[in-house]
């Protein structure tokens, strides 16, 4: 298996050199050279084998066999649920898959156990260490650090925005007292912490001075792990799908998106936005406008440069670097971007619904839904089930629907606590968690300030 930048003009790579890389040297981010198909289920697999299978197409004989499988049933046997990712019945014909319980209670876990299993073998193979350089909105960063810090070849720093994350979801990352972890708080928002991140990257001798390397959604690696969840839905509900997404940065959908490209039975794949909605508005009018964040309840999706769109966007283009890597340019000059017509009717339409829920019907969602099936669902994953349910009366989904629930309820307990009366508690390996003492510079929204941090922030 080979891979391509999704800007044209950086080198094909093999799997575990695109996994160091994170970023291409041109700015673009990796995807396969060509999608493969879809294996059917072994009989009675685990969750562990399911995800060796799909996890070898796209390493290919880079890890053997027995290694990738190994490190799949290291990273899964970290999950306090047997079935790893359940499906869990809402209502008639409408079910979520609870991607929770990982060890930081977000979804984020399902690919970042395996992720950072993967960076160690990888690693301790070539005899290298690399810096990971990270911006997260709330759940990727907690569960990186948890993902790579007993690695013995890979140090960490993450980027978040200052005041911007629950309190949970911050204490998760500043509470890790470990001599490869560093936690930055930055004084902007998460888009900026992004950013720094890129233009770090971006740097080529700072890059090749620190040996960075990425375990956001920019990574390829992520998003081949969530592509293994979907297919797992598919297997145990036999039959075509609807699948709904909460989004942000939009990695997780799109990895919904290669499984229905890899032949998975998913008919429509629901993109759900809070109030900073620009993929909805791209999706139901072709209207991807940035616009000023706005703080919500559910931050993790407090996003308006959604890193990932850029690989569909490659897909929409007949898999054309050059012409995607100008229309970026031309978005992050003007805030505008926009597709053809021919490109909506193939890739959009049919494929692709969308819908906005805001703050006050998030609390009624929350709400509704405790009084109904007595099952508390975090802001997040609230507003993938209200977009469901207005999607549902206004007839757009024939199937049954899986909405993705991505974090526990329990990282955001004010919200819930707000909508039902009841304070989800901390499940008992977190329970002292507002115990424990924090770890956290805070810095500028400053890229000198933070290269700079990141350049001394470890000596071996």
């Amino acid at each position: 298996m080979r891979y391509v930048s999704t800007r044209g003009s950086a080198p094909e790579l093999g799997f575990t050199d695109v996994l160091l890389a994170g970023l291409a040297t041109d700015g673009g981010l990796y995807v396969p050279a060509e999608w493969p198909a879809l294996p059917a289920a072994r009989p009675g697999a685990t969750y562990a084998e399911r995800a060796a299978q799909i996890v070898q197409l796209f390493v290919g004989d880079e890890l053997a066999p027995t290694t990738v499988q190994r490190l799949c049933n290291e990273a899964y046997a970290t999950f306090a649920h047997p079935a790893v990712v359940p499906l869990v019945q809402l209502h008639d014909g409408h079910f979520v898959q609870e991607l929770f319980h990982g060890p930081t209670l977000a979804f984020k876990d399902v690919a970042l156990q395996l992720v950072g299993r993967l960076f160690d073998e990888v690693l301790r193979a070539r005899g290298q260490r690399v810096t990971i350089v990270g911006a997260t909105s709330g759940d990727t960063g907690s569960a990186a650090i948890d993902g790579v810090k007993a690695c013995d070849h890979v140090d960490i720093v993450i980027l978040y925005p200052n005041g911007r994350t629950s309190d949970v979801q911050r204490k998760q990352m500043t509470t890790v007292d470990s001599p490869n972890v560093r936690v930055v708080a930055v004084d902007g928002t998460f888009d900026d912490c992004q950013d720094m991140v890129k233009a770090m990257f971006n740097d080529a001798a700072f890059r090749e001075r620190m040996g960075l390397s990425a375990v956001n959604s920019i990574n390829w690696a992520r998003v081949m792990a969530q592509i293994v969840y979907y297919a797992v839905a598919t297997d145990l509900l036999a039959a075509p799908i609807d699948v709904c997404v909460p989004s942000g940065n939009f990695g997780n959908v799109f990895a919904g998106w290669i499984a229905q490209r890899m032949g998975a039975p998913i008919d429509q794949l629901v993109v759900a936005s809070n109030a900073n909605d620009i993929l909805t508005r791209f999706f139901r009018a072709n209207d991807m406008s940035a616009a000023p964040v706005v703080p919500s309840l559910s931050p993790s999706m407090d996003i308006q440069v959604s890193s990932n769109f850029e690989r569909l966007l490659f897909e929409m283009n007949g898999r054309d670097g050059g012409v995607t890597a100008e229309q970026l340019h031309r978005f992050r000059a003007t805030g505008r971007l926009s597709i053809e017509p021919d490109q909506r009717a193939e890739f959009v339409e049919g494929r692709f619904q969308a819908e906005r829920i805001d703050d006050a019907e998030t609390i009624d969602v929350i709400g509704r839904t405790y009084r109904e099936t007595g099952m508390l669902l975090d802001p997040h994953t609230a507003v993938g089930v209200g977009a469901v349910a207005k999607l549902r009366a206004a007839g757009a989904l024939q199937h049954t629907t899986v909405t993705m629930a991505t974090a526990h309820p329990a990282k955001f307990p004010d919200a819930v606590e707000r909508a039902t009366g009841v304070r989800p508690p901390l499940p008992p390996h977190l329970a002292d968690l507002f115990d424990l003492p924090e770890h956290v510079t805070v810095l500028p929204h400053d890229l000198a300030a933070v290269q700079q941090f990141v350049a001394g922030a470890f000596t071996h």
